[in-house]
């Protein structure tokens, strides 16, 4: 079970910078946007290796099976 966690730092200049830990692909992803809604600016995403984890890749994997095969 994925146990994700939201590093926030707001800097001096009222800047905000999030980094979610602990989850991959799309929930990352998610989890982003929903602090973008509550902070309501998004100024840069930068996509860490995490992304990219294993539960990530496979899914990644799946859909091309199926465009392959058609299914």
């Amino acid at each position: 079970m994925e146990r994700p966690e939201l590093l926030i730092t707001i800097d001096k200049e009222g800047k905000v910078r999030v980094q979610v830990q602990g989850v991959s692909g799309e929930r990352c992803l998610e989890l982003a946007d929903l602090v973008k809604e509550i902070v309501g600016i998004e100024e840069q995403r930068q996509l860490t290796g995490e992304y990219y984890g294993p539960s990530a890749v496979a899914r990644q994997r799946q859909l091309h099976q199926r465009e392959r095969t058609g299914r």
